[in-house]
């Protein structure tokens, strides 16, 4: 079963969520919190895999709970609850460690679809907002000013095909029936990536990717 804890101050849309999600057989809502504090202080009582998190919260935002969060509980994923009006919301989640987003109006489906995704090691791309992200993104990595073609050139060849894949979306288990690799070795290659771009994770490097492509 995926765990998933829902944060959000909108009570009917916090219960109405619950109630749709745990009506998947692979999905368990194991807690519901009313802001980004709440979130925070509960989190390892709840010990989700997936939180879906609301953006504008009063106490705490929701930008910041994932801040706290993922600096404690690299393991969770999280998935943040946006509109088209949070432009630089989006970015600060996503440059704090958040591994997506999602429109508070998409379909059922879409956020079920979403969470699974994000389980299984996916990086959640919505092509309708990558564009807010890729215009803000401009120093994804910290390379004290070297240039972007420089840093990338530090990846060997496989590295550059298992990151242009995960730009495309694939999970590891996808990129290594792909190149016909284990998941440890695409994991592998995933850490070493990361430590040379210096990106935090594979929502970074989707995006990095996307942005630097010729």
């Amino acid at each position: 079963m995926i765990k998933v804890m829902i944060v959000d101050d909108q009570k009917i849309f916090k219960e109405g969520l619950r109630m749709i999600l745990n009506q998947d057989n692979e999905i368990d809502v194991v807690g519901l919190c009313e802001n980004g504090q709440e979130a925070v202080d509960l989190v390892s009582l709840y010990n989700p895999d997936i939180i879906l998190m609301d953006i504008q919260m009063p106490i705490m935002n929701g930008v910041d709970a994932v801040k706290y969060i993922k600096e404690n509980n690299k393991e969770i994923d999280i998935i943040m609850l946006t509109t088209f009006h949070d432009d630089k919301y989006i970015y600060d989640a996503i440059k704090n460690g958040a591994s997506g987003y999602l429109l508070k109006d998409t379909s059922v489906e879409t956020i079920i679809s979403a969470i699974k995704i994000v389980y299984h090691g996916g990086a959640l791309i919505n092509p309708e907002v990558t564009k807010i992200l890729l215009n803000q993104f401009t120093k994804l990595a910290n390379n004290n000013g070297v240039e972007t073609d420089v840093i990338l050139k530090t990846l060997t060849n496989r590295e550059v095909e298992i990151s242009k894949l995960i730009s495309e979306g694939m999970n590891n288990k996808e990129i290594s029936k792909r190149l016909f690799l284990s998941e440890g070795t695409v994991k592998n290659h995933l850490t070493r990536i990361l430590q040379k771009l210096e990106l935090r994770d594979r929502t970074q490097l989707a995006i990095f990717i996307i942005k630097n492509k010729n």
